[in-house]
């Protein structure tokens, strides 16, 4: 089976099975290793990329979801390392051992396309099922917290109704996936 699809603004086009799980396409055949393995059954969070805009699991996704779809990694979050949450997360000193913090920022850009300025409920609900092993929750969320403070103030929120780890599941199993 071939299908093409589009990552980090690149046409791609592969003949893997369908059931491939998108991040060994991400990582193997793409050579893209900012996206990392972390549980491979959906629940840490560590392979989050955004397909069409949405933050999802990679892991769990098969390849063959994603025909003609959009799909953005954290290196095509910002080209040169320069997005507003990868400068907050140095400033806020967020990573320990860094291995889920591309995770934990592709799922802090999703959460501010709809809630540019979060309140800690709101942080607190999307990023949940965003694991961090090193604890690192307080940093996170003062990092999030630094990068809404440079959208602009007069940004509404744009959904009351953001994707949480149990809508992404339901919504990938929907795909035919083995979650």
């Amino acid at each position: 089976m071939s299908l093409s699809f589009s990552i980090n603004g690149q046409p791609v086009r592969t003949a893997l099975t369908s059931d491939t799980p998108l991040l060994w396409v991400i990582r193997d055949e793409l050579d893209l290793k900012g996206t990392k393995y972390g549980c491979g059954i959906g629940q840490c969070g560590a392979c989050t990329v955004h397909i069409d805009g949405v933050a999802a699991r990679s892991c769990i996704t098969p390849v063959g979801a994603i025909k003609n779809k959009t799909i953005t990694t954290i290196e095509g979050l910002d080209g040169d390392g320069e997005h507003k949450l990868q400068t907050a997360w140095i400033e806020a000193q967020a990573p320990q051992c860094g291995y889920c913090q591309s995770g934990q920022i592709m799922q802090a850009a999703s959460l501010l396309k709809s809630y540019p300025q979060p309140t800690d409920a709101q942080i607190d609900q999307v990023m949940n099922g965003n694991l961090c092993r090193c604890m690192a929750y307080v940093r996170i969320r003062k990092a999030i917290k630094i990068a809404a403070t440079s959208l602009p103030s007069s940004s509404q929120q744009l959904s009351d109704q953001h994707p949480t780890q149990a809508s992404i599941k339901s919504s990938i199993s929907s795909t035919g996936s083995k979650v």
